[in-house]
């Protein structure tokens, strides 16, 4: 048996809404593109969604909203895809690495304020694997210090925190829909808002700043010459992409349904092994389960590394925990003198285990013998 980590959930619907969209020959951002930002929004329960390239592309516009600029620090985790801290380097800002709780390796509010300084501009926080962060903590601080709280919702798409879905709690919410996420298009990414003025001005940037996009222009019975008031970008999604978000966005309770029933399971059917610790979810937390990872505690009969090869050999495949980005090549720098243990430790004896729609029971028994038999337990 091979078992992948992961999988998107595509149909012949969405394999069907692609080809029709390709049919009416507007393949770049357009109408499509429209729907799903507005039924996005809808979801979340934000007044505003627009559609982008990418989940960076979002972090990156995200930074220029909240004015974040050279010689700025942003408040961020280690403990997340480099993605994250990448968009605060774009804009020629510092990023400062912050703890991780210890139980939900989200984002420490506690150390995260000890760390702002008179040139904290915002703290970007993240929703690991899909566990929402402690959201109003964060506005508390931000609120006290005058600071913009940036979320990287890249796993979080329909979870929820305190009953209200991840993007509609503040203003500046980033979204992934790359292949590994709970939904796809594909590759793509979106930024929900409830402020008018953020929403005008990332559809400028997305287009290279210009003022009147290519819908507009196409629909009128009159001659457009369009400007382009600032400096943009090329960060759209395409009707294609949108096409088949637009059906994935139908089913995405459902798959967060399913998602669920597969991590109820392991909880269940993982909980007598002594050597790990298993993810949580706190009262008043909704998680989609992007990803199942499991913790190695110290008595732990078999490394982390020798785990995943021994699963490997089986058929069965895994990743590492969350990366800290601080000890990747590229952040050597930020590397001197910062003392992060508990991301370093959770980093370092995490793995990554299979779950994704559908998951025969099979598959599942399949993971769930092969960690018992590398625990040495049966």
């Amino acid at each position: 048996m091979k078992i992948p980590l992961a999988k998107p959930y595509l149909s012949t619907e969405e394999a069907q809404a692609a080809y029709d969209t390709v049919l009416t020959n507007w393949v770049t951002q357009g109408p499509r593109v429209q729907e799903f930002e507005e039924k996005f929004a809808a979801y979340v329960g934000s007044k505003y969604a627009v559609a982008l390239s990418n989940c960076t592309t979002a972090l990156h516009l995200a930074m220029i909203m909240a004015g974040v600029k050279e010689g700025d620090e942003v408040i961020c985790p280690s403990m997340s895809y480099i993605a994250t801290a990448n968009s605060i380097m774009y804009v020629g800002a510092k990023p400062v690495f912050a703890e991780v709780n210890p139980e939900t390796f989200n984002i420490d509010a506690a150390h995260a304020e000890s760390l702002v300084t008179p040139k904290t501009k915002a703290i970007l926080i993240v929703h690991q694997i899909g566990l929402p962060a402690d959201i109003d903590a964060f506005k508390s601080i931000c609120d006290k210090h005058n600071l913009v709280l940036i979320e990287d919702a890249a796993c979080a798409a329909g979870s929820a925190y305190k009953d209200k879905k991840i993007g509609s709690h503040s203003d500046l919410v980033c979204f992934s829909f790359h292949p590994r996420k709970v939904i796809t298009t594909g590759d793509g990414g979106m930024i929900t808002t409830n402020n008018e003025a953020y929403y005008n001005r990332l559809k400028l940037l997305r287009q290279h700043g210009m003022s009147v996009n290519d819908r507009v222009r196409h629909n009128s019975d009159k001659v457009i010459f369009e400007d382009h008031v600032e400096v943009g970008y090329n960060y759209r999604m395409t009707d294609i992409q949108a096409a088949v978000g637009i059906h994935q966005l139908a089913r995405l309770d459902w798959i967060i349904e399913e998602r669920r029933k597969i991590a109820h399971y392991y909880l269940i059917a993982l909980a007598d092994i002594p050597f790990i610790r298993l993810p949580q979810e706190p009262e008043g937390y909704f998680t989609n389960w992007q990803s199942f990872s499991i913790y190695l505690k110290e008595n732990s009969p078999i490394k982390r590394n020798d785990l995943m090869q021994q699963l490997l050999d089986m058929g069965i495949a895994s990743r590492r925990g969350v990366m800290t980005t601080h000890r990747e090549s590229a952040y050597k720098e930020f590397a001197k003198g910062l003392n992060l243990p508990i991301s370093e430790d959770a980093a370092d004896n995490s793995i990554v285990i299979p779950l994704f729609v559908p998951m025969k029971r099979e598959e599942i028994d399949g993971v769930i013998t092969g960690l018992k038999k590398c625990f040495g337990l049966i």
